[in-house]
């Protein structure tokens, strides 16, 4: 019944199914790295009183 549905509405809007997948697959992969990108910043929020500014660290690598 969903392919069915699938089919009568790429017809309606005259879209082929491999670009309407295409898209619903780019767009489903970037909400996954949304989330995780916002997990990741929750995360690294709580460490953010420690850290020391990027100068400092390039000057300890050698870098300025």
């Amino acid at each position: 019944e969903v392919i069915n549905e699938f089919k009568i509405f790429c017809k309606e809007q005259g879209i082929k199914y491999s670009f309407f997948i295409e898209e619903a697959i780019k767009e489903k992969l970037e909400e996954e790295e949304l989330k995780e990108d916002i997990l990741d910043f929750k995360t690294l929020r709580k460490e953010e009183g420690s850290a020391i500014p990027f100068e400092k660290y390039l000057r300890g690598r050698g870098g300025i």
